[in-house]
């Protein structure tokens, strides 16, 4: 298979989100903005990691920085997962569509006993 020279926003935001400590970052902002100095001391991390983490979330879209002084605060922002959602939506209506169908061939069985 040949490789991609450029990952797609949506491989970025796979990428990001399939690291669990990358999700519990996500989750840590959004009970409100933080440095990165206060993510390392939440999840006992250095500072060197929690940026590297937060490298991958900033360019896969999922969290944006800003400087306040010498520090960075960091956000979550919702706008790639957008995106997320546009492309499982077919697999949704997918497994929706067999739910209902299964539900029917059960309610004829209900029916014919």
């Amino acid at each position: 298979m040949p490789r991609r020279v450029k990952e797609s926003p949506l491989d970025q935001l796979f990428g990001a989100l399939a690291n669990p400590t990358r999700r519990d970052i996500l989750d840590a902002l959004l009970d409100g903005d933080r440095s990165a100095g206060d993510l390392a001391r939440l999840f006992e991390m250095s500072r060197p990691s929690v940026s590297e983490h937060l490298r991958a979330l900033r360019e896969a879209g999922l969290v944006e920085e800003r400087a306040v002084g010498r520090q960075r605060i960091y956000r979550v922002t919702a706008t790639p997962l957008a995106g997320l959602v546009d492309w499982l939506g077919p697999y949704e209506r997918f497994w929706r569509d067999r739910l209902a169908a299964l539900g029917e061939v059960v309610d004829r069985m209900d029916r014919d006993e």
